[in-house]
């Protein structure tokens, strides 16, 4: 690590959540003192604890919290720090944000306030770049552009187009649409969804590259007129536009188009005077992997940096900080060697069995993977809240390999040791995508994961995890019991050897679970199936269960969910929610009066609604729109008949919230 007599002392990270956290981690090794900043729903987060000072900034909103800049600046001067770390998302690409540190007289660590606005303005970027002679995806983008213009000069770019927000990114506002029919509608839902994120509606269009794969440049730019590039990331595995899995290198560049990007990049950087790190995203169509178009500049570290950093061995973090003193790169381009292959996975708070709905709860066990080769970025703990405030990214799991295949192998075996009880994730799903024979050899676009998304299915739950989960419950319940051997659940009766029994409830099956002996030797049969050896005990926070002689080590956590109890385990590579049953099962044929009850399937705010109250409807019309955690849930609906409508836009929901009726239509009504 590089010293300086103007080094900072104190550096205030205005973010939260494993960014946070991992920005904090590099200011310790450099000897800064760091500061966190966090709104009421973070009071007990991870960043807060592993800072050296933290300062409240407000509620849980972040528009009265992380996004309150005066706020913000004000904990910068309070705590004495130097300089901001913005980390990503938040105010990090925001112009304002980094002009009012300057009027403060702190540093922001990250690119000047005019080139933040200029590439923030995606019209305007592609003006920028396009001077520098880097090539830029044909479309229209002129500043103002109405609805009627845009639909006015579609056919001229050609179906299929692109529609995309001038202001923000991560996929949000963004639209693909293939004929000319559907372009005013999504127009308006990419306008509406652009103005909730962005606070700017302004979109444009760009012609959609057929089988388009995302690969991107990071580079690093000092204040003395250097500027290098770090290699190439592969970002086409994209759900909505959106990244969920990244690596470096890309598996399509051969080393000449590598030496052209990574030169484009640059001069992207010199078009607008950049400092610090950035990232230059480009499309490329797998069809022609030599030719690559601009797409924007995100002027701020980017989630996948980490993949750069395994296969460079350089701390991105570091770097941005000793640009942001005014020292001079240690770097030069000849000094970049990219070894091995790195992956990384973004674990979600999220329900990939049902449509990819944000999930929300508690962390009430968790369990993250070690070893030589495995990264983990986490903002989470045991005892973390996990709501819909925010993005619902919870960690990244990251591998680095000799090449891809041993990256590969190495990020799914980490996936299988990655355990977040109490709310439902996307691990399996990863899991289940990095099997793609696709996957597998490169052979990727970024509309792959929306294709193969519908063939998805949660592994169902064996016996094995059954008996498993009664075992706990059946333990658990011997523990309480102490010294009492009448209370003690052992499966004897007076005279007779009777079975403890449990109905449990998981995965879609319900079955009785019974168990005879004493823990250390029992006997466990799942209905009327055969009879299994069994033996369980607690070691430390592991629950071992030994099933016909085969070991298996669970972590297992309880709750408490609407009067049902929980228990959450999670062993040999997968996770599972159990639930005791109590109440009598429903008959399956029970009468339907053909009515329907639209409730919301997430915690969160309605945005839209498509329908006035007692007008009469059709199947599958938009009936009311839900938002949460920067994501838009359309119910539309199930039969035709008249709506009563049971919310209004602005209005907060819970999970299981009724938001609308529908009076299904009858012979006689319909006369």
């Amino acid at each position: 690590m590089m010293t300086s007599s103007a080094m900072f002392d104190t550096v205030l990270v205005a973010n939260r959540g494993e960014i946070a956290v991992r920005v904090i981690r590099t200011l310790r090794t450099m000897g800064i003192r760091s500061v966190a900043v966090f709104s009421d729903a973070d009071a007990e987060a991870r960043h807060v604890l592993e800072a050296d000072v933290a300062v409240h900034i407000g509620p849980a909103a972040a528009r009265q919290s992380y996004l309150d800049i005066d706020t913000v600046v004000s904990a910068a001067q309070r705590t004495g720090a130097q300089a901001v770390h913005p980390g990503y998302g938040f105010l990090s690409e925001n112009a304002e944000f980094a002009a009012a540190l300057q009027a403060a007289g702190i540093v922001f660590i990250g690119p000047p306030a005019s080139a933040i606005a200029t590439m923030g303005d995606k019209i305007a970027a592609k003006a920028a770049v396009s001077a520098f002679g880097v090539p830029v995806v044909p479309g229209i983008s002129r500043p103002g552009l109405t609805d009627d213009e845009l639909i006015a000069g579609a056919p001229e770019v050609g179906f299929p187009v692109l529609v995309k927000p001038s202001a923000g990114g991560g996929g949000k506002g963004m639209r693909v649409v293939e004929q000319a029919a559907d372009l005013p509608a999504a127009l308006i839902s990419a306008r509406r969804e652009a103005a909730a994120a962005f606070g700017d509606d302004t979109l444009f269009l760009e012609r959609f590259v057929l089988r388009p794969r995302h690969i991107e440049v990071q580079v690093l730019a000092d204040g003395h007129g250097n500027v290098i590039h770090l290699g190439e990331r592969e970002c086409s595995l994209q759900r909505r536009h959106q990244k969920v899995i990244e690596e470096a290198p890309s598996p399509l560049l051969d080393p000449a188009t590598r030496a052209r990007i990574g030169a484009a990049a640059c001069d992207t950087a010199r078009s607008v005077d950049y400092t610090g790190a950035g990232t230059v995203e480009f499309i490329v169509s797998a069809d022609a992997p030599d030719e690559f178009f601009f797409m924007e500049m995100n002027t701020r570290l980017q989630v996948e940096h980490p993949v750069t950093e395994m296969v460079t061995g350089v701390d991105l973090v570091e770097q941005q900080v000793q640009i942001a003193a005014g020292e001079k790169l240690a770097l030069g381009q000849d000094d970049i060697v990219m070894t091995g292959h790195a992956i990384e996975a973004r674990v979600y708070a999220e329900d990939p069995a049902n449509g990819f709905l944000p999930t929300g709860g508690p962390v009430l066990g968790l369990r993250e993977p070690t070893g030589p080769g495995v990264r983990v970025d986490s903002g989470l703990a045991a005892g973390t809240v996990v709501g819909s405030d925010y993005d619902p990214m919870l960690s990244k799991v990251i591998a680095h390999g000799a090449d891809r295949t041993a990256a590969l192998h190495k990020l799914d075996r980490a996936l299988a040791d990655t355990a977040v009880l109490g709310l439902t994730t996307n691990t399996e799903f990863l899991r289940f995508l990095l099997a793609d024979a696709d996957v597998a050899v490169g052979r990727l676009d970024t509309g792959l994961l929306d294709r193969r998304a519908p063939d998805f299915a949660p592994q169902e739950i064996g016996d094995a995890e059954l008996i498993a989960a009664a075992a706990y419950q059946w333990i658990s319940n011997w523990a309480q019991a102490g010294d009492n051997l009448w209370a003690r659940p052992t499966g004897w009766r007076v005279g007779e050897r009777a079975p403890a029994a449990f109905r449990l409830r998981a995965a879609g099956r319900t079955d009785h679970v019974y168990l005879t002996g004493i823990p250390s030797q029992a006997t466990a049969t799942v209905e009327n199936g055969e009879t299994h050896t069994l033996s369980a005990a607690f070691a430390g926070d592991q629950f071992i269960v030994t099933l016909d002689g085969m070991r298996t080590e669970y972590l297992v956590a309880t709750q408490l969910s609407g009067g049902v109890g929980q228990l959450w385990l999670s062993g040999a590579g997968r996770s599972y929610v159990v639930e005791e049953v109590r109440e009598a099962p429903v008959r399956p044929d029970a009468e339907h009066s053909g009515d329907a009850e639209l409730v919301s399937p997430m915690p969160g705010s309605v945005v839209a609604v498509g329908v006035a109250s007692g007008s009469e409807v059709t199947a599958g019309t938009m009936v009311v729109t839900v938002e949460a955690m920067k994501m838009e849930h359309a119910l539309t609906a199930p039969t035709d008949g008249v709506a009563e409508l049971l919310v209004a836009v602005g209005d907060q929901v819970k999970v299981g919230q009724p938001l609308a009726r529908i009076t299904a239509a009858t012979q006689e009504n319909e006369q």
